[in-house]
């Protein structure tokens, strides 16, 4: 089969804002919960924007070309500055899938409405559509892929700070290898296997 330039550019040209957009709210979620709750890491190291060049990681952006999972630059977050270290960082780690959550809700309630309206040119109307479908989908994934409990997904912050101390300091030590981690899930098709049906099944009820 022929590789389709024309058909991949488009692709391209209607996941691309919704996903800068979803990338950056939800690294945006972490560092706000964490500043609010006595941590200005994040602010202090300009990260509390809505600036996606301040946000994206290069490789997490070509894994979402290459293999439709993506994600951003870590916010910085030290647990030092809260009041209930544990507490605290569990709500920090749900803030970002929470963001996604809610965008993912967003975007599919303005596509209903736009097609119920249809007040815009269809021109205007399809492209405009098709966008927020892709981010329906896009912030499940984001929301789904990061609650994963593996370093250094936000499931496993949701783990760390679930677990007894001394099993959540023995977790820990995982992290330099969750990158080579996911790799190897990804290309056995393990998170594929875990994460595509509650994607497909969220998307079905949000887009119908």
């Amino acid at each position: 089969m022929d590789f389709d330039i024309n058909a991949a550019l488009r692709q391209l040209i209607i996941q691309a804002p919704p996903l800068l957009f979803a990338l950056t709210v939800h690294e945006l979620a972490h560092g706000y919960v964490a500043y609010r709750l006595g941590d200005p890491t994040a602010k202090n190291q300009g990260r509390l924007t809505m600036n996606p060049l301040k946000h994206l990681d290069p490789w997490g952006v070509l894994a979402f070309v290459i293999m439709k999972i993506g994600w951003a630059k870590p916010v910085p977050v030290d647990p030092r500055y809260f009041k209930n270290p544990r507490k605290d960082m569990l709500l920090v780690a749900l803030a970002g899938p929470g963001s996604n959550v809610l965008l993912a809700i967003a975007s599919a309630l303005l596509a209903h409405l736009l097609i119920a309206l249809q007040f815009l040119p269809f021109f205007i109307l399809q492209p405009l559509v098709a966008m927020l479908a892709a981010s329906v989908w896009i912030n499940i994934m984001l929301a789904v892929f990061n609650c994963l409990p593996i370093p250094p997904l936000d499931g496993s912050k949701v783990l760390m700070s679930l677990l007894p101390p001394a099993a959540a300091y023995r977790f820990a030590k995982l992290e330099p290898f969750g990158f080579l981690l996911l790799l190897g899930l990804f290309y056995t098709g393990v998170i594929g296997w875990l994460i595509m049906p509650i994607i497909r099944f969220s998307n079905t009820i949000l887009l119908g």
